[in-house]
């Protein structure tokens, strides 16, 4: 096992590299291709809209295990694309599966994009899947990924509509509550299309503009499988129950996902925005 080196991150990220930097990394890596399948109804919408052209230097955001890096790379062919987040062992996978899949002009960093010194003005366009919403100063974040963005290039960003737009959250934190009121996780901070206007026009983009998606969420091929992958990926609520609670959160998560298996899988509805923005 190769040893996790320390990465620089400002202050306010620092509970985020502790999450995915340790066990929720070790999860979404260990469950990569599932969290792909779960958002592919998304996949090519989200790339069209990149408008990545044969020549185009990207810059992916929140790379993951770099799907998104590895398919704006091959749209790239000539140019690059480089993917950066805070998970050391989501960087190391995302190097292998691009070295397996032979994208030389993909790599991946593990760095905090709120304070890295990326090259200025250096990208064509820059992309994220559902990677800024974790940024502990949005502001700061984005003008320094606003800088490293050419006059003239381009930001996608696909994000969460809010909590009650999006069947799947909804169904699951009701269900792992167990009666609890849970405060609102941070991937739908960016829910408001205001305030994503508000934010990205402050830190150097115009023209920003949002297109409401609605796709169903993949979660597993059965109840079973399902259940199994979102209990996981939850596991912090379940953590903090005794286990009464915990019994009856995941009874009420099987009976939801009972209630959402098809023919296709376990299936929910869910709604993003697809964020466009040009430097200016």
């Amino acid at each position: 096992m190769n040893e996790r080196v320390a990465v620089q991150v400002d202050s306010s990220n620092v509970e985020q590299l502790r999450a995915w930097d340790g066990a929720q990394g070790d999860h979404w890596t260990a469950r990569a291709d599932r969290i792909d399948e779960g958002v592919a109804r998304y996949r090519d919408q989200f790339l069209d809209a990149a408008e990545i052209g044969p020549a185009s230097n990207v810059l992916d955001i929140g790379c993951g295990t770099g799907q998104t890096t590895r398919d704006a790379a091959r749209r790239a062919a000539t140019g690059a694309a480089l993917g950066v987040d805070l998970s050391s062992q989501m960087v190391e996978l995302a190097r292998a599966r691009a070295e397996r899949e032979q994208v030389a002009n993909a790599t991946f960093l593990q760095a905090d994009a709120q304070i890295h010194e990326f090259p200025e003005a250096h990208f064509d366009v820059a992309i994220s899947r559902h990677g800024v919403m974790f940024f502990g100063d949005p502001a700061a974040a984005f003008e320094n990924v606003v800088r490293a963005i050419r006059r003239g290039g381009r930001m996608v960003l696909l994000v969460w509509q809010p909590i009650e737009r999006n069947e799947w959250i909804s169904a699951f934190r009701t269900a792992l509550a167990a009666g609890r009121d849970l405060p609102e996780p941070p991937p739908f901070s960016f829910g408001d299309p205001d305030r994503v206007r508000t934010l990205l026009t402050s830190t150097g983009l115009s023209d920003v503009r949002l297109r409401g998606l609605n796709e169903p969420m993949y979660f597993g091929r059965d109840v079973d499988d399902a259940c199994d992958f979102v209990s996981g990926q939850f596991a912090g609520l379940l953590d903090s129950l005794d286990a009464d609670g915990r019994e009856r959160a995941l009874d009420d998560l099987r009976a939801s996902m009972t209630e959402h298996s098809t023919d296709r899988g376990v299936l929910y509805d869910s709604a993003n925005w697809l964020v466009e923005a040009q430097r200016r």
